[in-house]
């Protein structure tokens, strides 16, 4: 570990580090606004009906949801590829299988969007509507709604590890205080493990999501403000 903050910082790094910044903090706006605005307003759970009337007044939002998750996923590479260019001199077995980890977590990420587009198609499907009842066509929506949300729960485990390996290069390497990575290591392996745990004890998701994203929020904002802002810093 101590040669590893002997690594000397060049110039590609400290600009990769100022987009990695720049990238947290637009991500964490558009991800909280899709999953934690648009969705959790229109999608109430185990109420097919009110869901698919929240959804039909408000349709517009739905999709802008979809959206945003999109372009949040779209940036997130960039800054996953950021990241990597930042910490790959620090241990670059450790950051190919952080970026690893992290692609993978896109890749399914972009799925549960997918689901998520294909309740709308399923609610407003001309030809479902013809033949299905209401409440067929409700249940249907409702089945991809469930697979957006166990599909993005999925790609958290992949989030949380990879997020921890790249936090500890942060941590070794001491481009930033130790503290904010330390926070990030726990925080990220905190959502892993929650996510591992909702999978086989899915009682448990409404109250272990509120406690697993609220430190890795906090490491994210103070993360990517101190990227934007100071960058990374060649330790003494």
């Amino acid at each position: 570990m101590a040669a590893s903050a002997l690594v000397p910082i060049d110039d590609s790094q400290r600009s990769a580090a100022k987009v990695a910044g720049i990238l947290y903090l637009v991500t964490i706006v558009t991800a909280n606004f899709a999953e934690f605005y648009a969705f959790a307003r229109l999608v109430v759970n185990n109420d097919p009906a009110a869901t698919a009337s929240n959804i039909e007044a408000s349709e517009r939002l739905y999709r802008l949801g979809v959206a945003t998750d999109i372009f949040t996923f779209l940036a997130v590479i960039p800054l996953i590829v950021a990241l990597y260019v930042v910490l790959r001199p620090v241990n670059r077995n450790i950051a190919v299988l952080a970026l690893s980890w992290r692609l993978v977590e896109t890749a399914i990420f972009v799925l549960s969007a997918l689901a998520a587009l294909d309740a709308l198609r399923q609610l407003s499907s001309p030809y479902h509507q013809n033949s299905m009842s209401a409440n067929e066509l409700q249940a249907l929506m409702m089945s991809a709604i469930g697979a957006h949300g166990a599909t993005y729960n999925v790609g958290l485990i992949f989030y949380g590890f990879g997020s921890a390996a790249f936090c500890y290069l942060f941590y070794t390497s001491r481009y930033i205080p130790r503290a904010l990575a330390g926070l990030g290591v726990f925080a990220s392996l905190l959502v892993g493990v929650c996510s591992f745990a909702c999978i086989v004890y899915p009682e448990l998701i409404g109250y272990l999501i509120p406690i697993c994203y609220i430190p890795s929020f906090l490491f994210e904002v103070g993360a990517g403000l101190w990227l934007a802002i100071k960058g990374v810093s060649q330790p003494a």
